[in-house]
């Protein structure tokens, strides 16, 4: 199922499916963050961790987050653990993907408006409960402007990973 990339100018304008993942060190707010995506009438895509698990790792819930935004089947992702940086440098490896560490909402409302960021990655460990659902409500609210300097700037971007993305290897006709 493919889903609609466009964010909603607002909650009561639609709804999106949204992948969530956490390791351990953001397991204290994927719950918190989980139930606001669902008040707010969004389908939650939960990734995992499912159990608390001090020696899961980041990089396996990023990606999978990552890969169901760029395949397309949820609109947006976000990826909790310490910092939100590992998160974002993971979720940043699969071309489609704009993963943005958010820890205001400035930067995360600005982030979507101005360069169309899809995957928010926070740290657990950098922000406290309030403060987090104040960032993905800002998140949830924005959408890409779409402005001439953002779309000039967006089609760089996606310039720049074409270039680099990796072409799956054809078959040799030894």
């Amino acid at each position: 199922m493919r889903c609609d990339r466009s964010p909603p100018t607002g909650y009561a304008s639609g709804t999106m499916r949204i992948a969530l993942g956490c390791d351990h060190a953001g397991w204290p707010l994927k719950e918190g963050i989980a139930d606001l995506l669902r008040r707010l009438g969004h389908h939650v895509v939960d990734v995992g961790a499912h159990t608390f698990d001090p020696d899961d790792d980041y990089p396996d819930f990023a990606y999978a987050v990552a890969e169901l935004v760029a395949s397309g089947r949820c609109a947006r992702g976000i990826v909790i653990c310490g910092s939100g940086v590992g998160a974002a440098v993971v979720a940043n490896k699969v071309p489609g993907v704009r993963a943005a560490v958010c820890h205001d909402t400035f930067s995360a409302r600005q982030g979507v408006e101005d360069d169309d960021v899809n995957v928010l990655c926070l740290g657990a460990r950098v922000v406290g409960p309030g403060l987090a659902l104040d960032v993905v409500r800002a998140w949830l609210e924005a959408r890409f402007s779409g402005e001439n300097r953002h779309a000039r700037r967006l089609a760089k971007l996606l310039e720049i990973e074409a270039r680099y993305a990796r072409k799956p290897e054809q078959p040799r006709g030894d």
